[in-house]
Order: structure tokens, then sequence, then C-alpha cells
């Protein structure tokens, strides 16, 4: 599409231009999508990164303490069996007397 003096015409310079505008477009569109998905991957990197390090630290956090023995049933009667016994010796129990008490304490 030349001219009547060997330049470009009017009409072909317009269409040179289309095209290096559409394929600038298109090449910008490209490089626009791969920094989207570096962005994207750089994100997903980091988001497993912290939970790699929440799990790592959960697993290294000491374990709780064991809850404070809780006195039994049986031992609370040994400890009222003993009392007893020991009144029971000193003379301040009668025989009768320890007897009800250690029916009540067994229950």
């Amino acid at each position: 599409m030349r001219g009547r003096r060997g330049r470009p015409g009017l009409l072909g310079v317009a269409a040179r231009t289309a095209v290096v505008a559409g394929t600038a477009t298109a090449v910008s569109g490209k490089v626009q999508q791969g920094q989207q998905a570096k962005a994207q991957q750089a994100a997903d990197a980091e988001a497993f990164r912290q939970q790699q390090a929440q799990a790592t630290a959960a697993q290294t956090a000491p374990p709780p303490p064991p809850p404070p023995p809780v006195a039994s049933a049986t031992d609370d009667m040994l400890s009222s069996l003993e009392r007893l016994a020991a009144l029971h010796a000193q003379g301040i129990l009668t025989d009768e007397e320890l007897a009800q008490q250690k029916a009540r304490i067994l229950g």
C-alpha cells in the first residue's frame, strides 16, 4: 500500500499502527497475568509457611500440667478409720462407739 511517491499510504500506516497497538496490548496483558500469577504464588507460599510455623509451634509447646490428684473416697475412709482407731486407743471411744462409727463410714 504505497502512495504515489513510494511512501506508505494513510491506510497502511493506520493498519500498521493497529497491529503494533494490538500486539502491545496482548503483550501487556500477558505480562500482567504473569505478575498476578507470581503474586498469587508468593501469597500462597507465605500462607503455607505461616501454617507450618503454627503447626510447629503447637507441636513444640509443652503439654499442660496434669491436674492435681483428687482425694479418693477410699483415702477419706481410711483416714477416718485411722482417726477412730486412735480415739479408741486413747480410750475416748468405747468398743460400741467404734463399731457404730465404722459401720457409718463403711456404709
